[in-house]
């Protein structure tokens, strides 16, 4: 793996970008269509690019083979469940708020693969890493503008679909060795298959009138915040390696809080900013002691 570039960097701040502003576009999504919709369109639209990819670099898509059962776990886990509870958790809390608490995501991941996997156990400072960043989202709960009684219980419905993030990456791992575009084009696959029958018996879209501001934000999020995102996920991954690409976890929530405050007009308190640095204080210590990912 070569040493970043400008390029590079510039690779991977437009990424940090995309998936940063996929929460409020979340949000605006939300206003139009129901979760299990609003998953199955965005997933979707995302299968489409990975298809032709794989299609054109002629990679075999194993997801209905005689090996299915992980790749339909895995669609089910990492992406059908989290975006079916993000979307939940997001049409009632700030867009922000949802992209901070899945930052999340590798602390809780560091604790299951400690349990989960052989070389990514926990270590003293990465335990205090870990205990830095939930101690920033557990401030949060302080603020009563922002977390209150009337949206408790979709903070913490977004921070189960974050841990369900953490626990299809745990399962990833396992299917490594069949090739990235495989994996990640089967487990995209199934996610359709599981979303399609629970939006079509518990929301009947056919019967919505989605305004256009919603679906175009729904489109972003298949094509751009999933399909293209992953893609130049999967260049960064081959170029610069596992470690530079985990350093896109500092800049989703701070992306995550400009827009929320600048397009959706969303209150930011002192208290939120000072989270906000405990939590990137925290993901440091943690990725910065995490050996596993050295490879």
């Amino acid at each position: 793996m070569r040493e970043a570039k400008s390029g590079d960097i510039l690779l991977l701040t437009l990424l940090g970008l995309i998936w940063g502003s996929s929460f409020f576009n979340i949000k605006i999504a939300t206003f139009s269509y129901e979760p299990f919709t609003l998953a199955l369109i965005r997933v979707i639209f995302a299968s489409l690019p990975l298809l032709i990819l794989c299609w054109y670099k002629k990679i075999k898509v194993l997801a209905f083979s005689e090996n299915w059962k992980p790749y339909a776990l895995i669609g089910l886990c990492n992406i059908a469940i989290p975006f079916t509870l993000i979307a939940i958790g997001t049409a009632k809390i700030n867009s922000y708020l949802a992209a901070m608490l899945m930052s999340t995501t590798p602390m809780s991941g560091s604790i299951l693969a400690h349990f989960f996997t052989k070389d990514e156990k926990i270590t003293f400072l990465k335990s205090i890493g870990i205990l830095i960043g939930f101690l920033g989202i557990l401030f949060l709960f302080f603020d009563k503008l922002i977390i209150n009684e009337s949206n408790f219980i979709y903070v913490l419905i977004t921070i189960l679909g974050s841990t369900f993030y953490s626990i299809g990456g745990i399962l990833t791992l396992k299917l490594r060795a069949k090739g990235n575009e495989n994996v990640t084009t089967s487990t995209t696959l199934w996610s359709v298959i599981f979303l399609l029958p629970l939006s079509m018996i518990f929301e009947t879209p056919w019967q919505s009138t989605p305004s256009l501001e919603s679906t175009l934000a729904l489109l972003y999020l298949g094509v751009v915040a999933t399909g293209l995102a992953w893609l130049i996920r999967f260049r960064i991954l081959t170029v610069n390696g596992l470690v530079f690409q985990t350093q896109v976890a500092y800049l989703i929530p701070i992306f995550g809080v400009l827009f929320g405050y600048f397009l959706m007009d969303e209150i930011i308190t002192w208290r939120v900013l000072i989270s906000l640095i405990i939590i990137i204080l925290g993901i440091y210590i943690v990725k910065k002691n995490n050996k596993g990912l050295k490879k």
